[in-house]
């Protein structure tokens, strides 16, 4: 058995509340590695693309407000 299906079997056998608290463990977790993707790309420059198109857009005129 390898080990992703021992953690699905062990996830399966939570009960609910532990399921619950698994489930919010987990997403904390990955939202953490995303947000902590998101910083470092904006650091390298990787999203410089963004700040431009929306520079771009302001200057002719063409942003809507939100």
């Amino acid at each position: 058995m390898t080990r992703v299906e021992q953690l699905e079997e062990a996830v399966d056998s939570l009960a609910a509340e532990e399921y619950r608290q698994f489930r919010n463990w987990f997403l904390e977790r990955d939202w953490a590695a995303w947000d902590r993707q998101i910083e470092a790309d904006s650091a390298s420059g990787k999203l410089d693309f963004l700040l431009n198109e929306a520079e771009e857009e302001k200057r002719q005129g063409r942003l809507r407000p939100l």
